[in-house]
């Protein structure tokens, strides 16, 4: 019997254009391993992910086929289902992202107990962080089947945030009294006033809309909290650094301009305000550059070793879990409309902060 697999289509020009199509999934090669798509969480990340396609290649992940069309790669559980890859059994359960579809073939190399990385030859040139699957039972974050959920929305993310507070520290925070993080009320952000609150020191200011302030609030993680209309009022004394978490450029150039040279550094993470993007032309202070995930990896790995760098980003993100089920409520949806209802939901910025995706391209639920 011939597999189909279900794929997410996006035109990668106009995000709002989308659909769904199904499409056989090829015999399987000598080597390769065909996984079924168990679930995956579609945050505002996913929507960075389209915005930063190009640059960074987030499309090239899993390309479509279809000229114009891409896929947006997302955080998920995948089981085995057929092998061809003497190494990798039927029936593993493994965690990374996957395309919003319903079926993923992979070509497995440097396979260990641990799992794998996709050594298909369009994603050679990503990261070995972006082409990997660990095995459930073996992955350092996973604390077992009930708390998977909360493990795909937030695993990816707060390892992100874990890296930018590292990063952050590295350089002493830069000399600067506080830490601007926009977006507050995102999962990512959160993460990252976590991780920065755990650490002390400079005060963390959280900017968001008049909408989640109070969601913010609540959270407990910021020393204090502006809307984006009052941002100009920015208490601007000694020095600052800027975490855009929102790319919106209008919002960039009001920090910058309140700090001035007082703005020691301005990093890019994310894109929830993806339509309110664009070059923000010059700027005073700190010129914004982009935080690579990726390659601080590839700075602690080399210096500290795997093995610490794993137990340092266990230990953080045990608190972080624990502490999110004050917040988090995960929400569950199956087929093809629930995928595509969440998608322009989270497009329009109408999804609430609280809430947390878990969707499947299986039988709807």
């Amino acid at each position: 019997m011939t597999e189909t697999s279900i794929d997410f289509l996006v035109r990668r020009d106009d995000f709002a254009d989308c659909r769904f199509r199904e499409a056989p999934v090829p015999p399987l090669a000598e080597g390769q391993v065909l996984f079924a798509v168990d679930r995956f969480a579609l945050t505002s990340n996913n929507v960075t992910y389209a915005v930063a396609g190009d640059m960074l290649d987030y499309w090239g992940f899993f390309p479509s086929g279809e000229d114009g069309m891409g896929r947006i790669p997302a955080m998920g559980f995948g089981d085995v289902i057929a092998s061809r890859h003497p190494g990798v059994r039927e029936g593993l359960r493994a965690f990374g992202f996957f395309p919003m579809s319903s079926r993923l073939l992979v070509e497995p190399d440097g396979v260990s107990e641990t799992g794998f990385v996709d050594g298909v030859a369009h994603r050679a040139g990503h990261a070995a962080a972006y082409r990997q699957y660990r095995s459930a039972s073996n992955h350092p974050l996973h604390a077992g089947p009930e708390s998977e959920d909360a493990f795909m929305l937030l695993s990816g993310l707060f390892t992100t945030s874990f890296l930018v507070d590292d990063f952050l520290a590295e350089h002493d925070g830069f000399g600067a009294d506080c830490v601007i993080v926009t977006s507050a009320s995102s999962k990512t952000s959160i993460a990252l006033a976590h991780c920065l609150a755990r650490r002390g020191g400079a005060r963390v200011i959280g900017l968001t809309s008049a909408a989640n302030q109070e969601f913010v609030r609540k959270l407990g993680l910021y020393d204090e909290i502006v809307r984006y209309d009052a941002a100009d009022s920015l208490p601007s004394e000694g020095r600052a650094v800027l975490v855009d978490m929102a790319g919106n450029a209008a919002v960039r150039r009001t920090v910058h301009e309140r700090f001035g040279e007082g703005l020691v550094h301005s990093c890019i993470i994310g894109a929830t305000h993806w339509d309110q993007g664009g070059d923000a032309g010059p700027l005073p202070g700190a010129a914004p550059t982009l935080f690579f995930a990726p390659s601080q990896i590839t700075k602690r790995y080399e210096e500290w070793g795997a093995a610490v760098y794993q137990q340092r980003l266990a230990d953080a993100w045990r608190g972080f879990l624990a502490g999110s089920e004050a917040w988090l409520r995960v929400e569950r949806g199956a087929g093809p409309q629930a995928v595509e209802r969440v998608y322009r939901d989270l497009l329009g910025g109408r999804s609430r902060p609280e809430v947390g995706h878990v969707l499947s391209l299986g039988a709807e639920e």
